[in-house]
């Protein structure tokens, strides 16, 4: 039991660091294009496989370390503490939520039942991303509306902008997870010591 314990406080920092990596190296090849933060990366994928290996409280963990990184580092982008604690803490917690589905995909995996568990990948990576969009969908209405083009309602402004990176970030973490439960079924469960 305490080797469990061991193996999940060391997973999920160890991929909450790779996660606040990739973010980093997005953040880099992207800023220009959404000069207000958001990129397209891959840094949602090991909060992912954290919330499918160990479950909700697994991803709510790593997803918290993943803002908690952006923001003791400097890298985060904050105009106001309200912004800053929703864009980093909240959105970035939310993903976890993903984990809901977690034993569906743990057991399908095991038994190869290879459409159930794709569909149960996509259907909780899309809640985490939904959740995650949804806060920062609220911080662009409420903190970035200024940028809105002249006529345009903010919150039209706000699904746009989110939604640029949102989606292709969702669909390249689906394909990358599914790919790597492909390649590495292991990767979807903790064995029982």
């Amino acid at each position: 039991m305490k080797s469990n314990k061991t193996l999940f406080l060391v997973e999920v920092a160890v991929l909450a660091a790779l996660a606040y990596l990739l973010d980093i190296v997005s953040t880099a090849l992207f800023s220009r294009i959404w000069a207000q933060g958001g990129s397209v990366s891959l840094a949602m994928v090991p909060v992912f496989l954290i919330a499918y290996r160990w479950g909700v409280k697994g991803g709510l963990l790593s997803g918290f370390l993943l803002g908690l990184l952006q923001f003791i580092t400097g890298f985060a982008q904050i105009y106001h503490p309200v912004q800053g604690f929703i864009d980093y803490f909240v959105a970035f917690t939310v993903i976890g939520f993903a984990g809901i589905f977690a034993s569906g995909i743990r057991d399908a995996v095991k038994n190869k039942q290879t459409g159930k568990w794709i569909g149960l990948v996509i259907v909780s990576t899309f809640i985490g991303s939904l959740l995650r969009f949804m806060a920062h969908f609220y911080t662009g209405i409420v903190f970035f509306g200024s940028y809105a083009p002249k006529g345009q309602p903010v919150a039209l402004y706000s699904f746009i902008y989110n939604g640029t990176y949102m989606l292709p970030t969702f669909i390249i973490s689906v394909i990358v997870i599914i790919l790597l439960f492909s390649i590495a079924p292991r990767l979807a469960y903790v064995s029982k010591r």
